[in-house]
């Protein structure tokens, strides 16, 4: 498998994943599957060359590369859940899943609600400013 530096661009998320050996696709199509069902009616889309999820906002990516898995929930999933977190591999915005160990999915399901629920109280407020400012 190549770094993901040198992947060409998907031009979808089952394109993205079908560039993948046959493990990895798995685990990219399980991670997949937790994220959609975390973030019930979220667009998937490919942005910055990873399959992405939005809701209001952006919300996760994730993307695969030759030793680990990337998951990136922004800033604030990282620092929610930052003690969690702290096993792994990774920055103020990411974490690494070591490929051939299994990938925290509870834990990955929790993160994502959370964005979900930070994404879905951001918009609130910012329709409630802007109804203030119309009135």
């Amino acid at each position: 498998m190549v770094e993901k530096e040198n992947t060409p661009s998907a031009s979808s998320v089952d394109d993205y994943i079908a560039m993948f050996p046959p493990e990895v696709q798995a685990e990219l199509q399980k991670l997949r599957q937790v994220i959609r069902e975390a973030a019930p009616g979220a667009q998937e889309k490919i942005a910055y060359q990873m399959p992405a999820f939005a809701l209001r906002g952006s919300l996760v990516y994730y993307a695969a590369y030759k030793n680990h898995i990337g998951f990136y929930p922004t800033a604030s999933g990282i620092a929610g859940f930052k003690e969690e977190l702290s096993i792994y591999k990774g920055s103020k915005g990411a974490v690494q899943f070591p490929l051939g160990q299994p990938l925290p999915y509870a834990l990955i399901r929790r993160i994502v609600e959370f964005r979900v629920a930070e994404n879905i109280a951001k918009a609130d407020r910012k329709a409630s400013r802007n109804r203030a400012k119309k009135s």
